[in-house]
């Protein structure tokens, strides 16, 4: 394993702070020790009199005000950190794992648990789910009437059989769910890791993993468990750590191992060391972390070191650089990433809600109907019997049998999406909300690794008269390797011929245009945080860096930053023939790669410049700039390099007449854009910068403020302007189009993400989340109630644009405001959500559920998208390329943003439009035989008899009618290639009118006609054989039903026909499998053919005209697309 000493920190020098994408000077404002270091720097400005020299052995400090600036990190909802999220208790641990063997048992498992049930619980929340619903309740009433002999009809299995069935299929069908969440589950938690023994490592799994481990952690590996770094392969003990899974920052972090074991010789003598490790109870704030390390033996001397959270690794975080050994402090529920996850919830679908609600309105009729019964008999002897055994009797207007259908149906429109060629990888893991995703009206989206890939790249660099894209790169090579052919000599590189005059020129007077390229492209390779993970070696030829540019063999090279951005604005610059070669914290090293021929680079050797770092202006969320002054080796000139928003850089660079013009264009087109500016120092001026920065450090009050005032004064002014640049972080395939099909559906998508403002802004305009033209409105830093009053004020006179608002005004606004804000939120046209920890996005999907009554879907790749996944009505996961946790937590999980159009526009189209049908056609189905009961006791005299008894009222429901009725899940209004054409059409669906009380009473009323007219006409026309009337009854609904199958199919599928024609068969073979029921020799007979044929075109015949003449008057929206 290769080891690479990265820069160690030094006074007054950029360290990026722990835990954050920023960083501040070591030194700044109010000290805070956090460990001991033993640091020896030296710093070397010239040989004219500039020279200051120091060496230090301090402790490494941190600002105070790191631990409380407001836009330093993601901040936590007061309600959600501190104690108040806490569970568990604090722990002190043996540091020995040989010490520790006894206690592990005190803590949680190691695991990742997704499922709902387990053994004990599964019967019981299975019931529970169940009987929550009005008709399974009303039926498990029902079936134990039939215990009670004065109450009992027919059979006992005609009742009981039925909701045994409905309740085995579905705790089969949840079993099957839950079981497959287990397996993966289990293979989430049986990925290996190594952990540290005395006799060396050995291989676990991750569920393996307890309180007190020692476990090594490779390069790209997922951090199982939460953990105290103790060493690391750097000798300086630091590693970068990406939490884009846990807090959603694309930023990398910096970690740093604890100083006493990162001394140590091999990661074998921690066995040596006797001490304990201390951590505060576990809680969900990822920014906080308290603890202590004492080692009481091992050691020269006992030592207690305070812990950080920049000593920490969180779980679900992935090791970026190195290796690390860390010390396993929580596992389990008790992890960072676990207590920002919600619990899995059993999710309802808004149409079972809504059949749910029907059904009591069906026992309303049904309980109308026994009263008029009992009422025009007159209320006889002991009515309420009579009462009851009616009710009883006019159970079927309920159908139990709806439950099973629908079920089925989810079933199959589960198994359609997974089978989905378009969708390949869909898997299905609650099998039980599909048709939501025909009915959802906001989207709430993360950002990174799901709507973007997170490859941040270089796209254009814009120099005033000329601009360069990734295309026309060879052009700045060319204008690169032009300019110093003219210094250096096109035909040698020796040092002989070495650059007297690289450096020169670099002044503000008019320069040619490969000279301006130069100095852009310099300026860029040099102002940044990034280092190099591989170094380039110097050649063995006796020179140093210190009087001339050195020759060193190329090898490839890959970046750690704590900004994804600067790493594309080096890799761009590497790409055109200026690498970053190698930096330590006093210099930096750039290859010139463009002075060799293109098949020589990375095979060869190439000059190189090295530069003095004399300071580090870093980035932060106030500033939003980023400065450094150099001093070249070669020439000695002193340059301060700034690049950063252009907001800020527009008064800090000179007049210009195109900046301005060439920002909004590139902001329009999505980019992130960075003005770079340079100004060459002379010795006088950065001796008077030098002084005043100094004293400024010196202060003991406002020090940040007199520090920041010193730069302004001697270095931010008059900076030449050398370009801009447009970085895009590229956008996962298709993402546009998608995007464009879910708002012409009229689904609102909202853009939750932990990201910085700037960033998720450009992300949004570049993804068209912002139509063209449309305004942006930023709302950030509000802390008070008036803040927020005049912000809502303000966006609501705006109206039309897209909002962006950042976490803590986010969480302010739903403090003081939720009702106003969430109605005017939920009425644009997109929200953009930056710095949102995971359960602050899981309580903005809470808040929008609650306040718009709307079905809202989230969708997200990472571990910190779970919460809100889980919240949200419907949940989709991204196979990511940090995990699955996602996708393992999610009702449905795809590859790829853009697969949603299609499961949202097709699939959920389809599972909705059928279901809805399916669910009126099965009530329909019960009402009809309720109704000729009604007639047939009417009949006779209000008696509570059954009309039909036994197999026929079992076989009615399941062979003779099922299958034709199942088949209508086969059905379609327009094809796929017209749903993903018009998205428009989904809108439609989201207003519920395939299912409504309007179609509610509409097929009640058919019901009424139907059975109505299928028992009057049976009596009448058979009056003569008055003794055949369940025969003649029962075929004609028969009949009837399979004709009204057939009325309802748009598109016709091979199984629909076969479904009919084959009940149609079992019912003419049940005739002489039935003696009992039927007369055979009566229904041979011409009469009772023709009679049957009359009673069932009387039924059927004027509902078909009344659709012909519908579809020709008033034809819905699809009909005229098709």
């Amino acid at each position: 394993m290769s080891k690479r000493r990265l820069p160690t920190a030094r006074m007054g020098d950029y360290m990026p702070a722990p835990g954050r994408s920023e960083g501040r000077y070591i030194g700044d404002e109010e000290e805070i020790p956090m460990h001991r270091l033993s640091i020896n720097s030296r710093r070397s400005v010239d040989s004219a009199g500039m020279s200051s020299t120091f060496s230090i052995d301090t402790p490494l400090m941190a600002a105070a005000s790191d631990m409380d600036e407001p836009h330093s990190r993601i901040t936590m909802p007061h309600t959600l950190s501190g104690t108040g999220g806490k569970r568990g208790k604090a722990r002190t641990e043996p540091l020995n794992p040989q010490d520790n063997a006894f206690k592990k048992s005190r803590y949680p498992a190691n695991v990742v648990s997704n499922n709902k049930y387990n053994i004990i619980t599964f019967l019981p929340l299975v019931l529970f789910e169940q009987f929550k619903f009005f008709f399974n309740m009303y039926f498990l009433l029902v079936a134990l009437s039939q215990f009670v002999p004065q109450l009992r009809i027919g059979y006992l299995f005609t009742y009981v059989g039925p909701l045994v069935f409905v309740l085995a299929v579905t705790m089969a069908k949840e079993w099957h769910d839950d079981y497959a969440r287990r397996k993966r589950d289990g293979e989430a938690n049986s990925q290996r890791y190594l952990r540290l023994t005395a006799d060396g490592p050995m291989a676990v799994s991750s569920s393996k993993i307890r309180v007190g481990d020692l476990v090594l952690i490779e390069k790209n590996q997922r951090v199982p468990a939460d953990m105290v770094l103790l060493r690391t392969t750097e000798s300086s003990g630091a590693c970068f750590v990406r939490t884009d899974q846990l807090d959603g920052e694309t930023d990398w972090k910096l970690r740093i191992a604890v100083p006493p074991t990162q001394k140590l010789d091999d990661s074998l003598d921690l066995f040596l060391l006797h001490g304990s490790v201390y951590a505060d109870a576990p809680h969900k704030d990822i920014y906080d972390f308290v603890g202590n390390l004492v080692i009481d033996s091992g050691l020269a001397q006992a030592v207690t070191v305070p812990l950080g959270v920049e000593n920490t690794m969180w779980a679900n975080t992935t090791l970026a650089s190195g290796s690390a050994v860390g010390y396993v402090v929580y596992t389990g529920r008790d992890t960072r990433a676990a207590m920002n996850t919600g619990h899995a919830k059993t999710k309802v679908g808004i149409l079972d809600t809504e059949v749910n609600r029907l059904s009591k309105i069906l026992f309303v009729v049904t309980l109308g109907l026994s009263l008029a019964m009992v009422a025009l008999d007159g209320f006889k002897a002991v009515w309420y019997i009579t009462l009851f055994r009616f009710l009883i009797l006019f159970s079927s207007i309920i159908p139990i049998s709806l439950r099973v259908n629908l079920d089925m149906g989810k079933s199959f429109y589960s198994m359609m999406i997974e089978r989905d060629r378009e969708i390949p990888g869909a898997v299905v893991r609650n099998s039980m909300i599909p048709e939501e995703l025909g009915r959802i009206e906001y989207c709430l989206t993360d950002k990174t690794g799901t709507l973007t890939c997170n490859e941040m790249e270089l796209k254009r660099v814009h120099m005033g008269v000329m601009a360069y894209t990734l295309e026309t790169s060879d052009e700045v090579t060319r204008h690169l390797r032009a300019n110093l052919r003219d210094r250096v000599g096109a035909e040698d590189h020796s040092e002989t011929r070495q650059p007297s005059a690289l450096a020169k020129g670099h002044g503000k007077a008019r320069r040619d245009m490969p000279q301006r390229v130069f100095d852009m492209v310099e300026s860029l390779a040099l102002c940044h945080n990034v280092t190099p993970a591989e170094e380039s070696a110097p050649a063995a030829d006796g020179g140093t860096h210190d009087d001339r540019a050195g020759v060193a063999v190329s090898k490839p090279m890959a970046y750690q930053a704590s900004s994804p951005d600067e790493v594309a604005i080096v890799k761009w610059t590497e790409h055109v023939g200026v690498v970053l070669a190698e930096r330590t914290l006093s210099t930096i090293t750039l290859r010139l790669d463009a002075l060799l021929p293109e098949e020589q680079r990375g095979h060869s050797t190439a000059p190189l410049l090295t530069y003095d770092i004399l300071q580090v202006f870093p980035f932060t969320s106030e500033s939003k700039r980023m400065g450094i002054v150099v001093q070249s080796r070669l020439s000695g000139d002193m340059y301060f390099i700034q690049k950063g928003a252009d907001a800020v850089m527009t008064r800090i660079v000179e007049y210009n007449d195109w900046l301005d013009e060439e920002c909004g264009n590139m902001a329009r087109d999505g980019l992130r854009t960075l003005v770079v500016g340079r100004k060459r120092l002379s010795r006088q001026a950065y001796a008077r910068f030098e002084q005043a920065y100094t004293q400024a450090r010196a202060s003991v009050v406002g020090r940040a403020e007199a520090m920041r005032q010193a730069v302004a004064d001697h270095l931010e002014s008059d900076l030449e302007l050398l370009g801009l640049t447009g970085v895009e972080d590229r956008l996962q395939d298709h993402v546009r189009t998608t995007l464009e099909l879910l708002g012409n559906a009229g689904v609102r998508v909202w853009m939750l993400t932990g990201d910085k403002v700037e960033t998720a802004t450009c992300v949004a305009v570049s993804a068209r989340l912002v139509r063209r033209g449309q305004l942006v409105h930023v709302i950030s830093g509000l802390r008070s109630a008036s803040e927020v009053s005049a912000a809502l004020e303000t966006l609501r006179t705006l109206g039309d644009c897209c909002m962006v608002i950042d976490g803590d005004s986010l969480q302010v606004a739903l403090d003081f405001y939720r009702d106003e804000f969430v109605r005017i939120a939920a009425a644009l046209p997109a929200v953009v959500c930056c710095r949102c920890s995971p359960t602050q996005k899981a309580d903005v999907v809470r808040v929008l559920q609650q306040h718009t009554g709307k079905r809202v879907l989230a969708v997200g790749d990472g571990g910190n998208d779970v919460s809100m996944i889980q919240a949200a009505d419907v949940g989709v996961g991204l196979v990511g390329l940090e995990g699955r946790q996602a996708s393992l937590a999610a009702d449905f999980s795809v590859d790829q943003f853009s697969y949603l159009a299609r499961l949202l526009l097709w699939h959920g189209r389809n599972s909705y439009k059928r279901s809805a049908k399916l669910a009126q056609f099965v009530i329909h189905r019960g009402l009809i035989i309720s109704i000729m009961q009604v007639v047939f006791s009417a009949l006779f005299y209000f008696a509570p008899i059954a009309l039909f008894q036994g197999m026929l009222l079992v076989g009615y429901t399941t062979v003779y009618t099922m299958a034709p009725v199942f088949s209508l899940v086969l059905d379609r209004d327009v094809s796929d290639e017209i749903a993903m054409l018009y998205p428009e059409l989904y809108a439609e669906l989201t207003k519920g009118r395939a299912l409504s009380l309007k179609t509610f009473f509409i097929w009640l009323l058919i019901s009424i006609y139907q059975g109505g007219a299928l028992m009057m006409l049976a009596v009448w026309l058979f009056d003569t054989d008055f003794i055949h009337v369940v025969s003649i009854s029962f075929t004609g609904l028969v009949l009837n039903e399979l004709l009204m199958v057939a009325l309802e199919i748009r598109t016709w599928h091979r199984w629909m026909i076969w479904s009919i024609l084959g009940s149609l068969a079992i019912y003419v073979a049940s005739i002489w499998v039935l003696p009992a029921y039927f007369d055979v020799m009566f229904i041979l007979s011409a009469a009772f053919v023709w009679k049957t044929v009359v009673i069932t075109a009387v039924s059927a015949v004027p509902l078909y005209i009344i659709k012909v003449i519908r579809r020709i008057y008033a034809p819905p929206a699809y009909a005229k697309l098709t």
